[in-house]
């Protein structure tokens, strides 16, 4: 029996998902298409096996054609990174960032990270995370230019002398420098974890430096700029590290491994180590820039002036209006985006000053400059008048046609 006729009314909304994704613009900067290849497998009978374990090591019997998976994922994902140890069964990027703070750190211990208002993650020490309640955290930030000023960080570090330093971002368009935390890190005793979520996409296609070999141990989700499944992975150069990062996803927090999103990790690898990836990571930067030069071109003021990654972040300091009001607007005209605190934010975390943009899912559509420009000028045409509910209608219309000339799903996969 088909899921239509099964059950309709998931159908139906799954339908009208498909329909809002071909009809918007998706510009927030974690969001991407992925293959229909990954897709397919995830929806496979591979979802029925329990694989608790690693291959060669499982609790379950029936495991010989998993564990030929995983360890296919596994050494794709190493020769990406091009590093000598991976784990590819977190479940996120939030489990995956837990799992390294288990294997490497103790209850009460001082970790060192990007401040969430700053262009941080909440799984980098927000107090309101895990990070921040079982380890005793701290914080760099950026200075007013939108830069992370790599002495301050140095100066917290010998202050505070944390047992890890975390870098890596959720809003920062600037390139980091993991050598110099790398440097700072060895000052002061501490390891270097790097979270690469939102780059790495960019990082294997060579359009931004990588944090090996650098990083004691690095983390990433899979489905943000690498275009891949929704999950998460760690990947280590020290073997002892590697046997603790192991034992910390399981048993320590996980159980039976997804192995139908372990399969859609691999599939998705694949795509990432061909000779395509790479103009797709170069096409999303230039994407990226062009839209930073539109929009301050329609003088908008940009945190950091710029960007040389994935995505822009409107500073709304200077304006009557809100991040949240910003996000409401283009998002009756079109285009998805979301509202987020900038360098001395004045307004609550539920409000905001910022606007944060991304260019991977319009780039996986095709886009280039020329449609980026053109979207730009449209964003800056919504806040110019940013009550003008007529005007994000009309323009909601002519970025549909846009939209539909860069359909990236003609149909749901069932």
């Amino acid at each position: 029996m088909s899921l239509e006729h099964f059950d309709k009314e998931i159908f139906d909304l799954t339908n009208k998902e498909l329909q809002r994704q071909c009809d918007h613009l998706e510009m927030i900067a974690s969001e991407n298409f992925t293959l229909p290849e990954v897709m397919e497998v995830m929806g496979s009978i591979l979802t029925n096996k329990y694989a608790e374990g690693y291959p060669g090591k499982r609790y379950y019997g029936g495991c010989e054609f998993v564990d030929e998976i995983e360890n296919i994922a596994i050494e794709r994902c190493k020769k990406l990174f091009n590093c000598q140890y991976a784990n590819v069964q977190p479940n996120s990027g939030s489990q995956a960032n837990q799992g390294v703070y288990m294997a490497l750190l103790q209850p009460g211990d001082k970790i060192l990270g990007m401040d969430l208002s700053h262009g941080g993650h909440l799984t980098h020490g927000a107090k309101v995370s895990s990070s921040g309640k079982v380890y005793e955290s701290f914080f760099y930030g950026v200075e007013l230019d939108g830069r992370i000023n790599y002495e301050k960080v140095r100066q917290i570090a010998h202050i505070v002398k944390p047992k890890m330093i975390v870098c890596g971002a959720s809003a920062y368009a600037r390139v980091i420098d993991f050598a110099k935390f790398r440097e700072i890190a060895d000052e002061v005793g501490a390891y270097l974890f790097a979270d690469i979520a939102h780059i790495a996409g960019l990082v294997v296609g060579g359009v931004h430096p990588s944090p090996f070999p650098h990083a004691h141990v690095v983390s990433s989700t899979t489905h943000k700029t690498l275009r891949g499944p929704r999950g998460g992975i760690i990947m280590t150069n020290d073997e002892e590290i590697a046997k603790k990062i192991n034992s910390a996803i399981f048993p320590g927090i996980q159980g039976g491994p997804l192995m139908h999103v372990i399969a859609a990790k691999a599939v998705g690898f694949k795509f990432n180590l061909s000779d395509e990836w790479k103009n797709y990571a170069k096409q999303v930067v230039d994407n990226a820039k062009a839209l930073a030069q539109t929009l301050m071109k329609r003088n908008y003021k940009l945190v950091s002036d710029g960007t040389d990654n994935h995505l822009v972040l409107m500073s709304f300091l200077d304006r009557e209006f809100s991040g949240k009001d910003a996000d409401i607007a283009l998002g009756n005209a079109g285009i998805t985006a979301n509202k987020n605190t900038v360098p001395g934010e004045k307004r609550s975390p539920f409000i905001t000053s910022g606007l944060r943009l991304g260019t991977p899912a319009l780039t996986a559509r095709g886009f280039k400059e020329q449609q980026i420009q053109l979207v730009g000028e449209k964003i800056a045409d919504v806040l110019d008048d940013i009550d003008n509910t007529a005007l994000q209608a009309k323009i909601k219309e002519e970025l549909k046609e846009l939209a539909h000339q860069f359909i990236i799903y003609t149909k749901a996969l069932f």
